[in-house]
């Protein structure tokens, strides 16, 4: 019988999703669950029909029958918690980003390669559907080369937890960063990256940014690409989007404007002019162990009324891949995709982006350890 690996869950807000995957999962154990509020980690518990509750992380740490932390923990916990787990001897997926300063990812990034402990960043876009869709089609060849890949994701984050308020637009960009490195396997080299417009004067204060959008290029190391992304969290008029777009010389994909219509595929016919055709994404659910396929559907969310879901529309199926990929990673005994130095590279875009952007859009390099 394949090992199951006991995993404690850290954050049972939006991180609650993930626990009846774990339970469907062949390869796993809920063993724990964390949360700071008692009243929540014991409803949780109850729920669930988890024994171990814990209300310190310091005593999931402790346990010793915890093979790896799932971390859905707010933004500013994600680099010290993963820290301390590996210091503790135990794997580490944590959801995005890896961390919001360049020491902290190289922190992660030694203090994985010394312990040669897993660590791998739950990064929802390239395990969505549409990113295994666009993938999918590029592998058999039917894009042809890839020429420029895009990406977008503006997001109002009105009425979502007060420490967004100081986050930086840029410091929230894997989703958007992810994709276009992951799709071509390749690594941001440099960044160049403009702020646009302003917040109101209470976001500014509280975040030290002044800009209402941020738009970068991308250089893709050992390539002739680049990518553009852009991000936006207060004071701009648009609806919620997580956008991927790529054009190859045979095809390419652009993301539906308005959420829930039809994406398009354009096809050349030369010499007559391109064809545009919607098209419907399939799901992906038979790349994953029958037992957790049903839970790409959105009609598995258990909780439709958090925020994430509300604007994410479930994240495009991307759970069961991502508890997956990690199981598989431990089984295997190797990297999980992404792995602790392409995590530091994708999170790193953004602050280096962030960074351009103070300087008039500058050319900011990726720092070394990023680079593989």
């Amino acid at each position: 019988m394949s090992r199951k690996f006991n995993v404690a869950m850290i954050g049972l807000g939006f991180g609650a999703e993930f626990i009846p995957i774990y339970q469907a999962h062949p390869n796993a154990h809920v063993a724990a669950i964390c949360r700071r509020n008692p009243d929540e980690l014991q409803k949780c518990g109850d729920q669930f029909g988890i024994d171990k509750r814990y209300t310190s992380y310091d005593e999931v740490l402790a346990d010793k029958d915890i093979d790896f932390v799932h971390i859905n923990s707010p933004i500013p916990d994600h680099a010290w918690m993963s820290l301390k787990a590996l210091d503790a001897g135990k794997h580490v997926m944590c959801t995005v980003p890896m961390a919001t300063t360049i020491d902290e990812c190289r922190q992660i990034v030694e203090k994985v390669k010394k312990t040669g402990l897993k660590y791998m960043m739950a990064e929802t876009v390239v395990y969505s559907r549409e990113f295994l869709f666009i993938r999918d089609l590029y592998r058999r060849g039917e894009l042809g080369k890839i020429q420029h890949l895009a990406a977008s994701h503006p997001q109002d984050m009105d009425g979502w937890p007060s420490y967004w308020e100081k986050m930086i637009p840029m410091h929230y960009a894997t989703h958007v960063v992810s994709p276009c490195l992951g799709l071509v396997d390749g690594l941001a080299e440099y960044v160049s990256c403009f702020g646009s417009g302003t917040v109101r004067d209470d976001i500014a204060q509280k975040s030290g940014n002044r800009f209402a959008v941020e738009t970068c290029h991308i250089k893709i190391k050992d390539s002739d690409l680049t990518a553009h992304i852009w991000r936006f969290l207060y004071d701009v008029a648009r609806q919620y989007r997580e956008s991927f777009d790529v054009y190859g010389t045979k095809k390419s994909f652009e993301w539906t404007l308005v959420e829930h219509e039809p994406h398009v595929i354009h096809t050349a016919k030369r010499p007559e002019p391109e064809i545009p055709e919607k098209v419907t994404v399939p799901d992906f659910a038979h790349l994953l162990p029958e037992p957790i396929r049903r839970f790409t559907l959105p009609s598995e969310i258990h909780d439709a009324d958090h925020l994430s879901f509300l604007q994410g529309g479930g994240h495009g199926g991307s759970h069961p891949h991502l508890a997956h990929e990690m199981l598989s990673a431990l089984v295997e005994d190797r990297d999980p995709r992404p792995n602790a130095v392409t995590s530091a590279n994708w999170t790193c875009v953004g602050i280096c982006a962030h960074e351009s952007a103070m300087r008039g859009g500058e050319i900011v390099r990726l720092p070394e350890f990023t680079l593989g």
